[in-house]
């Protein structure tokens, strides 16, 4: 989701009532940003309070292993540490279990070990194999007698009887949903290829017109089992992630395809929550906060007519994801981490519009904060307390911030530094850059060869903190 993608920050063309309520009733911040752009690091640094560079973490295949050790601090566990009931609803892709998966018995180390109480799951993504729901440790309606199997190639030497699903490499004609453009075409599920291979477990596969609905169920029963106590619920939606899938009512309430339908589909799941909260009589009293884990993409691996290179583009319809800022995911310019964020707390949060900057991944050190918690020095060590600025007290927030996309960059109130990177096949991923936020927003003009002693201290600011054992001790 990207900042242009929500009312509240400029959208025409989607109508997004709910999130535009939050906003108004909450704290919109114009400098929110997530960790990284891509989604495995921004959700393991959010949960971590960990720069993902510093472990190495990347987009996670359908096969990875749990990303988060399971004996450091982290969101939810802080959350256990005041007594709060925990949950994790929706999109995972963190890694599960220590090595291979035997996805027909417990699954395990995953959420509950992190410290979820709760965990209702997409085990990796909606475009990922397997295509099942996973409850805590297990697959949900799975068949014994149609044991489930995953795999990266479409090899499956254990799995004589179980269901065997057609590979789009072999026959694009099952992808008869929507073609995939490039790199799902693996196990093809509901007429919708994958990257991976699957076999077996037919009886678990979801219904991916339905998951919103699915996830929002679980959240609203989530709500009113633990409306009585504290409780922390992570609803991490799946729209708009491809495939873009929405509910065939939502068909046609955008003017840009399934694109912008999943998107008034995940607005439609936060008014459903808004609303949850108020039947319970606990709106007023319970902190919001809604954002996403990178910048918008178009042509994400399907024929599903978002795509930049056709006419029926949002952006040729008069709709950029990005609002004014370049790039998205992937990339790292502004439209790749700059992201919506909205904290709402009615009790204590006067509405209102924040320059401050903030990061996701300051949220443990901010709420710990909150809680009164005093966290150890090696406990979130890259997460600070800009608990003020969430409130709304502090107008400035974070004096600088780092983001990862293929490299890294450092911004402070006026300057972004950009520093080289290069990809596997040694070709430049990011070009070293220097930009002037203030004057120029969308990265057009750069102004590294103009200001070397500013990228020189950029440069060595952003070592020294690479090489620290945290920012939050860096001096």
């Amino acid at each position: 989701m990207g900042y242009g993608d929500v009312g509240a920050y400029g959208s025409k063309l989607i109508p997004t009532p709910n999130i535009d309520l939050l906003a108004k009733e909450g704290l919109r911040f114009k400098k929110g940003y997530s960790p990284s752009a891509t989604c495995s690091p921004s959700r393991f640094s959010l949960l971590t309070g960990i720069h993902a560079f510093r472990k190495n973490i990347n987009i996670l295949g359908p096969s990875a292993p749990l990303s988060i050790p399971t004996t450091i601090l982290t969101l939810p566990k802080l959350f256990k540490k005041a007594e709060y009931s925990t949950a994790i609803i929706g999109k995972w892709h963190l890694g599960l279990g220590d090595g291979e998966i035997d996805w027909n018995v417990a699954v395990k180390p995953g959420p509950l070990e992190i410290g979820f109480d709760y965990a209702f799951i997409l085990p990796s993504t909606n475009d990922r194999v397997p295509t099942v729901y996973l409850e805590n440790h297990h697959v949900i309606n799975l068949d014994s007698s149609d044991p489930l199997y995953v795999s990266g190639r479409n090899t499956f030497p254990k799995a004589k009887g179980s269901t065997i699903y057609p590979d789009g490499k072999k026959d694009r004609g099952a992808m008869n949903y929507y073609q995939s453009s490039h790199g799902h075409s693996s196990s093809v599920i509901n007429g919708i290829g994958r990257i991976g291979y699957m076999q077996g477990g037919h009886s678990a596969i979801w219904d991916d017109e339905s998951m919103a609905d699915v996830l929002v169920d679980q959240a609203k029963k989530f709500i009113k089992e633990n409306k009585d106590i504290p409780f922390f619920m992570f609803f991490s939606s799946q729209d708009i992630h491809v495939p873009r899938t929405p509910h065939p009512r939502f068909h046609g309430k955008s003017s840009l395809g399934y694109r912008g339908d999943a998107m008034v589909q995940l607005d439609w799941s936060v008014g459903q929550i808004m609303d949850s909260l108020q039947e319970h009589g606990i709106s007023d009293n319970t902190i919001i906060i809604f954002s996403s884990d990178n910048g918008p993409v178009y042509d994400d691996g399907y024929d599903d007519g978002t795509t930049v290179k056709k006419f029926t583009s949002e952006i040729d319809r008069g709709h950029d994801a990005s609002g004014i800022y370049s790039g998205g995911k992937y990339q790292i310019y502004e439209g790749g981490t700059r992201v919506p964020f909205i904290v709402r707390w009615p009790n204590k949060i006067k509405p209102g519009v924040s320059n401050a900057l903030v990061n996701q991944i300051d949220l443990i050190a901010s709420i710990a904060s909150l809680l009164e918690i005093k966290l150890a020095e090696e406990d979130a060590p890259d997460s600070r307390n800009t608990l003020s600025a969430f409130l709304g007290h502090d107008s400035v927030g974070l004096p600088f911030t780092i983001t990862q996309a293929g490299g890294l960059s450092i911004r402070d109130e006026k300057w972004k530094y950009i520093r080289e990177s290069k990809g596997k096949n040694g070709k430049i991923r990011n070009k070293l850059a220097l930009y002037n936020l203030i004057d120029d927003p969308k990265e057009k003009d750069n102004l590294a060869t103009d200001y070397p002693a500013q990228v020189k201290r950029m440069e060595s600011m952003l070592k020294e903190l690479i090489n620290s054992n945290g920012v939050r001790n860096f001096a």
